[in-house]
């Protein structure tokens, strides 16, 4: 909840709990940028753990994330690998070019999630004149394509094919909780095939900021680099990263809620007249809802809806992007299918 809204437009929108702002204030801080905060020393040595790598480092934000990890795997034209509709490619204002100075090759995934015969597929040949092909990276879950979640074995053969042409694997674990939440398959197990990886501490954790990046030691120590390089180094952060060690101790578990509680708002629009919802696809904690049968744009629909106190953002001209989180309680999220399903027969009946 936000204000005196149901606030469904995205799970960055969560805020800190009681109990994760008095994490904050009793937090131990140093230099961060000496390495001498022993709260963030501790988060990223308690990441590294839960996904299997050497070590880690703690980064303002998952844009910054992924993009040092391009800039230390990548030289100026390489070619990425990902889906059409990763957030790389979308949502991250051409950093990728403007910062590493590569280029996509992007491919069309069912639905986020693509083959390994699609990677092998869109690798450049060894020529003089093309691109070298250097990385492949995997969005956990895919978000514009719906929220959906990787499956292990996909992950697996992805990676084993990308090693096997000399590529590197880079894992966007936004919503890599969400993935864990869906399959109970482990943080670990998915970041196995991936030589760099991270968590989002700002989404469903329900983090005010951060990311934190794993990989080789050696990773690592690149990524410092270019962390420092692009401003991303810090002072007395422990006082966020002790929002990340609280969320670890508190929120990874929950996330099966948010999960439970997107796939039931979906349910209770099927059928509603102007609204096209799929449950079946919704594996996470999102889901997309297409209004062009109610005779409304998805931003004029959104419009309305805010009017009547719910909060989802139009992703695309007809459809609207949906996503639990920890500041949504089940009664709310029907609440909210309730008025969606509410506006949309009023439109439809006119």
């Amino acid at each position: 909840m936000s204000g005196d809204f149901i606030d469904l437009q995205s799970d960055t929108q969560t805020r800190p709990t009681d109990g994760m702002r008095e994490a904050i204030a009793n937090a131990e801080v140093g230099d961060e940028q000496r390495g001498e905060d022993p709260s963030v020393n501790r988060l990223c040595a308690r990441v590294a753990d839960l996904l299997g790598k050497e070590a880690a480092v703690f980064l303002p934000s998952g844009c910054m994330c992924n993009n040092i990890a391009i800039l230390v795997h990548c030289r100026a034209g390489d070619a990425i690998i990902l889906d059409q509709y990763a957030h790389i490619v979308t949502t991250e204002a051409g950093a990728m070019a403007a910062l590493a100075g590569v280029m996509p090759a992007t491919v069309a995934g069912e639905r986020g999630v693509f083959s390994p015969e699609q990677v092998v597929a869109a690798i450049r040949p060894k020529k003089r004149n093309l691109p070298r092909s250097r990385l492949v990276s995997i969005e956990q879950t895919a978000n514009l394509a719906g929220g959906t979640v990787w499956p292990l074995a996909t992950v697996e053969a992805v990676g084993e094919a990308a090693h096997e042409h000399g590529l590197l694997v880079h894992m966007d674990g936004a919503r890599l909780f969400n993935a864990v939440a869906a399959t109970g398959d482990s943080a670990k197990d998915y970041s196995a095939p991936c030589d760099s990886v991270w968590i989002d501490l700002s989404k469903g954790l329900g983090c005010p900021v951060g990311g934190v990046l794993a990989g080789t030691a050696d990773f690592i120590e690149e990524a410092w680099l270019w962390k420092h390089r692009l401003g991303g180094a810090m002072r007395q952060a422990g006082i966020l990263a002790a929002a990340g060690l609280y969320a670890l101790d508190h929120h990874v578990e929950r996330l099966a809620e948010d999960n439970r509680n997107m796939r039931l708002f979906a349910e209770k629009l099927v059928g509603v007249p102007g609204i096209a919802v799929e449950p079946d696809t919704v594996e996470s904690n999102i889901a997309f809802l297409d209004v062009s049968a109610t005779g409304l744009a998805a931003a004029a629909f959104s419009e309305e809806l805010v009017a009547r106190g719910v909060r989802i953002g139009a992703q695309e001209p007809d459809r609207l992007r949906a996503l639990a989180h920890l500041d949504v309680t089940r009664d709310q999220v029907l609440q909210a299918a309730q008025i969606v399903a509410g506006l949309a027969r009023e439109l439809v009946s006119r």
